[in-house]
């Protein structure tokens, strides 16, 4: 399996960046091409604390090319280019990997 994990800093207005991500984002992010999970968080920290980062989003396919080939489509595209509209430059991170999982 094949990882995109997206991290969004703490936004000026985080109300406008949660409900331009429900309404918009994540409905174009879940169009992308053969994703087999779209999972996103509101990060916390369980003494109440700031967390470090403000959303997490986590997105899978079945192998790199066939990741790199989805987020080349037009719906891939379309989930990239929206980001300018909620996310201020530099405010977010996103990093690939292979996933490995491990027996328990």
């Amino acid at each position: 399996m094949y990882r995109m994990t997206v991290i969004y800093d703490h936004p000026a207005d985080p109300e406008k960046f949660l409900k331009h991500y429900r309404e918009v984002h994540a409905p174009l992010a879940s169009q992308t091409p053969g994703l087999r999970s779209f999972q996103w968080s509101v990060s916390e920290m369980p003494d109440g604390s700031r967390p470090p980062h403000f959303v997490v989003a986590v997105l899978d396919w079945d192998s790199k090319d066939e990741a790199l080939g989805a987020l080349a489509t037009p719906a891939g595209r379309a989930g990239a280019e929206d980001i300018a509209n909620f996310v201020e430059p530099g405010a977010f991170s996103v990093s690939f990997s292979e996933v490995v999982t491990f027996p328990l």
